[in-house]
């Protein structure tokens, strides 16, 4: 099979979306729209990948350039058209011999197995592959007219349609496959006489079938080809792919109690026999392990969570956050870059940050690393074994020893030893008798 290179179309404007920022910018499951084509175009071997944006789009070039240090970047001078902008990326081509594919920045659920089959069909006998669907509503799609043989005779944009071709609800998705050369050639030749006097990308099926080259389209569910146009559109792809991703996980052995309540990024790795309750979120860089449970409303943003690990409820686990092994963080607790070991307990409302809390550590209900000073962060160091007692502050950055014991409402700046108590109390008064002369007193005014 041919090496296969793709051309990404990523210079809309962005209008309906009515946003400063480019459209295929915008985010579902954690991802930039973008980045999901260009996941998909990677993990299908699709090489080299040239990603076309519009003058200006300094926004696009640098995700791009942070997703995938491998794409190529093309400006396309003028929005003339689709086939326009294809030409645009083909100096990027320069030299290649093999397929291209044609996909764009905002259709985000484009799957590798449609990636392979549109391949194959290549490989097969077929000149030119379009990806099509049976639209619901076939609206402005272009439709696919296909001759007696079953085979694609052309391309027909709505609007320069004619009756009987509306009528048609098999459409063209834009996702395109073709030898590199021949297409360079086809779109050579397309010209912009049509109602919207753009050059067309789709124009190159009419032309390929002029010149006797075969021509074929592949058809793949409505909802993997869905174009984000407006926020709406966004709303429906983010559902698509949630339900993609909740599938996918309960497939490899994790339970979802309530799985429309659990939302999923693209990244997220769950291990097996792993427990979701109702209404979790996890953003972007997550990796559970095997047997964790994860209790309601909790938020889980670039951690990690080893075997056996219990989070929740109403927990967050921000960035830099490892949760180790058997390790329980209760509710209304924060971690923020640091490590909870094996078998430690964090039990309610507590903030730990820029830590480490040794193996087996049981921190109290209210404890705060002090991590900030206004400029830089600190770090506190909490030893195996050690106890935190309710109410206390640590600042950092501060040492409690393996076994060490901080004495409940204390305030520890300096190194505790181990196995070692500290505490920072006031010493208690009594005066007896006060609170009956008090309310005596108050009764009399």
């Amino acid at each position: 099979m041919a090496a296969t290179a793709a051309i990404i179309l990523a210079a809309g404007q962005s209008k309906r979306m009515k946003s400063a920022h480019s459209k295929v910018l915008h985010e579902i499951g954690g991802r930039a729209l973008v980045h999901h084509v260009l996941v998909a175009c990677e993990s299908a071997g699709l090489s080299p990948l040239t990603v076309v944006i519009s003058p200006g789009a300094d926004d696009v070039s640098a995700a791009v350039h942070d997703i995938s240090g491998k794409a190529i970047l093309a400006v396309q001078s003028e929005p003339l058209g689709t086939g326009h902008a294809v030409q645009a990326a083909m100096p990027s081509l320069e030299g290649f011999d093999g397929d291209l594919m044609v996909l764009f920045g905002d259709t985000p659920l484009v799957t590798l197995e449609t990636i392979e089959k549109m391949k194959q069909s290549r490989a097969t006998g077929a000149d030119i592959v379009v990806l099509g669907f049976r639209a619901a509503d076939p609206a402005a799609y272009g439709r696919l007219v296909l001759d007696a043989d079953g085979a694609l005779d052309r391309i027909v944009e709505a609007k320069d349609a004619n009756a009987d071709e509306l009528a048609i609800d098999f459409v063209n998705s834009g996702v395109l496959l073709g030898d590199a050369n021949t297409l360079k050639n086809l779109l050579a030749a397309v010209t912009n006489n049509n109602a919207a006097g753009e050059y067309y990308l789709t124009d190159v099926v009419r032309l390929a079938r002029v010149q006797g080259l075969t021509c074929r389209a592949i058809e793949c569910p409505e909802d993997e080809v869905i174009g984000v146009n407006s926020r709406a559109d966004l709303a429906r792809a983010e559902a698509l792919l949630q339900g993609r991703l909740r599938t996918q996980a309960m497939s490899s052995g994790v339970t979802l109690s309530a799985p429309e309540t659990v939302f999923l990024s693209a990244d997220t790795k769950i291990g097996s026999d792993t427990t979701i309750a109702p209404h979790v979120v996890f953003g972007p860089g997550v990796t559970v392990g095997a047997g964790v449970t994860i209790k309601s409303f909790s938020h889980l943003e670039g951690a990690t969570l080893a075997d056996e690990a219990q989070v929740g409820p109403y927990a967050r686990l921000r960035p830099g956050a490892e949760i180790g092994a058997g390790a329980r963080i209760g509710n209304f607790v924060e971690v923020k870059k640091a490590q909870i070991e094996e078998g430690a307990k964090v039990s309610h409302l507590a903030y730990i940050g820029d830590a480490r809390v040794g193996a087996k550590a049981n921190i109290g209900a209210g404890v705060i690393t002090c991590n900030y000073d206004g400029f830089d962060k600190h770090f506190t160091d909490i030893g195996a074994g050690a106890f935190v007692g309710t109410n206390s502050s640590l600042v950092a950055p501060v040492k409690i020893g393996d076994g060490a014991y901080i004495g409940s409402g204390s305030v520890i700046t300096k190194a505790v030893e181990d196995d070692a108590l500290a505490l920072t109390r006031s010493e208690q008064k009594q005066i007896t008798g006060w609170a009956a002369k008090f309310r005596a007193r108050k009764s009399k005014d």
